[in-house]
């Protein structure tokens, strides 16, 4: 029963992490019909800024809670800017475009991403310090770090602002309205391109936020990293139903909850044939599951209040 705990703690976490980078994706397809599928990037470089900001000050003498603030900031700062180039320079000429065109202008974007990290940082994996207390919180028998309880609150947090953004700010009502009908929002003096900014530039402080957190609990990056939880990220939208943020949230705890305890009982479950490393796999099986069964998502997709 103990390791049941242990696995659903980590699952959340990890669920956790991957609705901050689904919110990402739910939030511009909620606008766009776009699946920026260059978001994935956008977390890597957000992680590989935070370990070049944190190396650099690693003898500045301040706490680790204040060097990962500073590095949190200049990874926000770096990601949007690069998250709104990317809008502005790749998908806005493709707007009017047939949606193959700006689908195949992301999966291209995400790759020229990872290259150019790799060119900056080399490919070899690099060791992100610990800074925060390693000392692990006994809960009982199941144990969580102040990492993790930091990635909890995190997402809460966030869910929470992000709600009241879309649903009491102008912004959010821009954005709502935007989402049902640019045209028709423009004639009511609404700016699109504005909102759709916006909407990317708060994508990349998700994915920043996201990136480091996983830098922060997994203890390593590399140009590769953010490939696999983009992936699942998208995933996990589609599970609860993209264009819906409470979706992408669900979509994300449960796809966490049901790696993590795969990972802890498959090898039980196949005799020893298959082992924790092929957790990957239930990932992709629930994508087509869902896909399949239910295309909509388990919360359904936002149509005309994508936002």
């Amino acid at each position: 029963m103990e390791t049941f705990f242990q696995q659903i703690i980590n699952g959340l976490v990890l669920g956790s992490m991957y609705a901050l980078v689904a919110l990402g994706y739910t939030m511009v397809y909620g606008i766009i019909n776009l699946i920026n599928f260059a978001h994935g990037e956008v977390l890597m470089f957000g992680a590989m800024i935070s370990w070049m900001v944190v190396t650099a000050m690693a003898e500045s003498g301040l706490p680790g809670w204040t060097l990962m603030l500073i590095s949190l900031v200049c990874s926000i700062v770096v990601c949007s800017v690069m998250n709104f180039s990317i809008e502005k320079l790749a998908y806005r000429p493709l707007r009017n475009a047939p949606r193959l065109a700006p689908l195949i202008t992301a999966m291209g974007m995400s790759l020229l991403l990872q290259t150019l990290a790799m060119i900056i940082w080399k490919p070899n994996p690099k060791p992100y310090p610990n800074l925060l207390p390693t000392e692990p919180i006994d809960l009982g028998g199941p144990v969580i770090s102040v990492t993790q309880c930091l990635i909890l609150g995190l997402t809460v947090c966030i869910l929470a602002a992000l709600m009241y953004l879309v649903n009491r700010t102008k912004l959010g009502r821009a954005m709502r309205a935007t989402a049902e009908n640019p045209r028709v929002a423009a004639l009511m003096g609404v700016k699109p391109d504005l909102v759709i900014s916006a909407t990317f530039v708060i994508g990349a402080t998700l994915a920043a936020v996201a990136g480091i957190m996983w830098a922060a609990n997994y203890g390593t990056v590399q140009h590769t990293m953010g490939f696999l939880p983009g992936l699942k990220a998208f995933t996990a939208a589609v599970l609860g139903g993209i264009g819906n943020l409470g979706g992408a949230v669900v979509g994300g705890l449960l796809l966490g909850l049901v790696e993590a305890l795969g990972a802890g009982y498959l090898g039980q479950l196949t005799g020893g044939v298959l082992g924790s490393h092929y957790a990957d796999i239930f990932a992709f099986v629930a994508l087509i599951l869902v896909l399949t069964l239910r295309p909509q998502g388990l919360l359904g997709e936002r149509v005309a209040d994508r936002a």
